[in-house]
């Protein structure tokens, strides 16, 4: 498949046919009459088993990017198969073949150049979020005027021609009440037409175990009618903080290794009272527990486990480059000027929404700064991956700046992860 360098902002007698043919349907909407799909008030999300844990899943994307729903895929251990992927940002393709098995035919450049009808009947979920910035707050929310805004039109055609069984389809919050609600209206209208229930519903990621304050809108559509319908997964006690997300603040060298783990929360010692982890009362302290592992043990949340909701993650020390200069710390600590205004705060426990622009050094009311040891420093390329729900395992293969802006672009893994447990997405594989 040929690669396509064409600008996703290019004009084109195509672009402005889907701008007149959404404009008029949205148009002939008086009032949009919303209503989010309920939470489940079931048994939660976290403790939902896969019926099919053998099956395969047939998985696509579009506007794939760093590929959240494939590193979901990973951090589940499920069965998948990557049928096709695809986005425009050569780097993405770079990350994204760089951390999963896909064959080059299979990756298109330019969903407009792209069909996939070839595909069809071989699509178990198709997930994709086409470019926010039309829809977003933080934009110009020009919507469908925006070029970008009739992407949301590709993805619609691509399931259309593909078939999928489900898919998902994942924006900004903005979306949804955009224009009065009209645009996301028009949006449904279509899902329904090409032949999909759909539920949809503003997700936030610090209700799905991450912590970082950030909502989207997940819309989930079936080719299938269900016979109970869907709900989404109910929200989740947070248990971090974007403290124990940072590389930094923790001497690795009080953690002990595999060998130490092992032998610390093995059950044997535990009947034998050797060792004990989080104890009321201190056991015995001995002279050589640092060197037998006998004694009392803490466990940190960053520590030992590799489930899908344990975060493992290395301590490191941080380069000095992510350290801020006493100028650029003075301008990122200012409330701002007469004409912006904003709250600063640094150290969050829940994160503000990671932006793809964090290379540029907002202010600490806009971006995310952390302290330590007397210094101030903005969040590195990796603490930002976690914050969006990737392991340490996911390779960081292009600049500083590429993977901020990867970062910032991409769907949080952890609401995936729960949406796909909500659904038991095994149900859909072969």
């Amino acid at each position: 498949m040929a690669t396509v360098k064409k600008a996703i902002a290019e004009d084109s007698e195509h672009i402005r046919a889907v701008k007149k043919l959404v404009q008029e349907r949205a148009s002939g909407i008086s009032s949009a009459n919303l209503q989010e799909t309920p939470l489940s008030n079931g048994t939660s999300w976290r403790d939902l088993n896969f019926k099919h844990p053998d099956r395969t899943v047939r998985l696509a994307t579009a506007f794939s990017g760093i590929g959240a729903i494939e590193h979901a895929f990973q951090r589940l251990g499920i069965k998948h198969k990557i049928v096709f992927a695809g986005d425009i940002d050569e780097k993405c393709k770079k990350t994204y073949f760089a951390n999963y098995e896909i064959s080059e035919t299979d990756w298109f450049s330019d969903i407009r150049q792209f069909n996939a009808s070839s595909y069809c009947g071989s699509v178990d979920l198709l997930v994709g979020g086409a470019p926010c910035q039309a829809f977003s707050m933080v934009g110009k929310r020009l919507g469908f005027e925006d070029t970008r805004g009739t992407l949301f039109y590709e993805f619609a055609r691509v399931i259309k021609e593909s078939q999928p069984k489900v898919f998902i389809f994942e924006n900004v919050k903005g979306l949804y009440n955009h224009d009065k609600g009209r645009t996301w209206s028009v949006m449904c209208d279509i899902f329904q037409e090409i032949g999909y229930h759909i539920y949809y519903r503003v997700l936030n990621s610090k209700d799905y175990g991450i912590p970082q304050h950030r909502e989207r809108i997940f819309c989930v559509g079936f080719r299938e009618p269900l016979a109970k319908g869907f709900e989404f997964p109910k929200p989740i006690k947070l248990q971090y903080t974007m403290y124990d997300f940072l590389e930094d603040y923790i001497d690795s060298k009080y953690f002990l290794k595999d060998k130490g783990i092992k032998f610390v929360t093995s059950h044997k010692n535990h009947e034998k009272c050797y060792t004990q982890v989080n104890g009321d009362i201190a056991l015995c302290q001995k002279r050589n527990q640092e060197f037998n592992w006998h004694g009392d043990f803490v466990y940190h949340p960053a520590g030992h486990g590799e489930d899908f909701d344990e975060f493992v993650f290395d301590v490191r020390t941080v380069e000095e480059k992510y350290y801020l200069s006493e100028k650029v710390a003075k301008y990122v600590l200012s409330p701002g000027t007469k004409n912006f205004k904003t709250t600063v705060k640094t150290d969050l426990p829940i994160a503000r929404p990671i932006l793809q622009t964090m290379h540029k050094m907002h202010r600490a009311g806009v971006d995310n700064y952390v302290t330590h040891l007397g210094r101030i420093r903005k969040l590195t390329p990796r603490e930002c991956m976690r914050l969006m729900g990737f392991k340490d395992s996911f390779k960081i293969v292009v600049s500083d700046t590429s993977a901020y802006q990867q970062a910032g672009n991409s769907i949080v893994v952890d609401c995936l992860i729960a949406l796909l447990k909500q659904l038991d997405i095994t149900e859909y594989g072969i």
